[in-house]
């Protein structure tokens, strides 16, 4: 396995794509720093993408790896497949939350062909990877336990934490966060016993247990921040933690976990609970 970090919007270690050593790549990143990757790759097409989820973050240089390399195909559950067909709703929603500098922070949405898509689920098994269904950060959220190695790709779900501090952030932006669902997610990521984490943001944790513990701590501590604060001072409360313990990585941080974003998913599944939505 190969950490490729794609110095997303020129900073190191915000945004980490994986490549397993037959040449499949899991989560790309955004299509803004897809000249990265590509150059990482020593131009050479992936055997295949493989996709935890589809945000801008982790899958935006889906369709433009497609189009330079139109035989590569892509992995994803059935819920994000719709958003790689036709990236227009999720560039949208997006838009809502970055509406100053969409093209230079995620670059081109370009679709993925119908032929090219694949479906994974809880159960599924691809490139010797166990499939889990992982909701809670995003309803579409898979996570992969590779067989051999014991490392666990789990996208978003095991949090935000830039090397080398320890301090995590439970990414919770809109528009589906779902605390419960993040709680037994942990669960079944934890009930694998990984051999390490393979984060997005940013890097391998070799200490699952640890890690795990640490996004629990930090969901729990971040919803009820959001629950007693308003937005800017939830955003204050954080800055602080991080200022305090990751201090030479606080934009880093906040760039991989936009405070504002925190609040507002937290907040909006605590509107959804409480008014008994689904």
């Amino acid at each position: 396995m190969r950490e490729i970090d794609v110095n997303h919007m020129g900073r190191e270690r915000v945004i980490c794509c994986y490549e397993l050593g037959d040449g499949v790549i899991i989560d790309p990143g955004p299509q803004s720093s897809e000249r990265t990757l590509i150059e990482a790759l020593g131009g050479e097409a992936p055997r295949a993408i493989v996709l935890t989820h589809i945000h801008l973050d982790h899958a935006g240089a889906t369709g433009s790896l497609v189009r330079r390399w139109p035989d590569t195909p892509v992995y994803v559950h059935e819920r994000g497949a719709p958003h790689l067909l036709d990236p227009s709703r999720l560039w949208a929603s997006a838009s809502q939350l970055w509406p100053d500098d969409m093209d230079e922070r995620w670059g081109e949405a370009v679709p993925v062909p119908e032929e090219n898509i694949n479906l994974v689920g809880e159960g599924d098994s691809i490139f010797g990877m166990r499939v889990a269904y992982t909701p809670g950060h995003a309803s579409h959220h898979v996570s992969y336990l590779h067989e051999d190695s014991g490392v666990a790709f789990v996208g978003d779900m095991a949090g935000v934490r830039i090397p080398p501090y320890d301090l995590t952030l439970a990414p919770t932006p809109p528009p589906d966060i779902d605390v419960e669902a993040w709680e037994r997610s942990l669960d079944t990521i934890a009930a694998w016993e990984p051999q390490a984490l393979a984060l997005t943001h940013f890097g391998t944790a070799d200490d699952p247990p640890t890690q795990l513990a640490a996004v629990r701590e930090a969901l729990r501590w971040q919803a009820e921040v959001a629950a007693s604060h308003d937005l800017e001072g939830f955003m204050a409360a954080l800055h602080e933690r991080i200022a305090e313990r990751a201090p030479d990585e606080v934009d880093a941080a906040e760039l991989a976990a936009p405070l504002d974003h925190l609040y507002l998913g937290l907040d909006r599944w605590r509107r959804k609970r409480d008014d008994g939505r689904p």
